[in-house]
């Protein structure tokens, strides 16, 4: 099993949510941890990244090693989940 390491803007947003898309996101995480590249995760063009989707919400993550690294978690009907990527990206 990996360990998971989130980073501080995953963490944010996993901080501000709560009931079913927690519980959601939640479960999903712990899914990737067992089974890191599931049938609904996809590699991202131009990324050494891979996402996952969990109800409404996108995870972004990657496999260093023996851990997951969960770069960022957002809405999947908008592109601010790609836009924090590129933003992160950059610095």
């Amino acid at each position: 099993m990996l360990n998971i390491d989130f980073s501080s803007a995953a963490i944010k947003l996993l901080k501000k949510l709560s009931g079913k898309p927690a519980k959601q996101i939640k479960k999903k995480i712990e899914e990737l941890r067992t089974k890191p590249y599931p049938q609904d995760s996809a590699k991202l063009v131009g990324y050494p990244y891979h996402r996952a989707d969990s109800g409404e919400y996108r995870i972004i993550y990657r496999i260093n090693g023996d851990t997951l690294e969960i770069k960022i978690v957002g809405k999947r009907n908008d592109d601010e989940v790609y836009k924090k990527l590129k933003r992160s990206e950059l610095r």
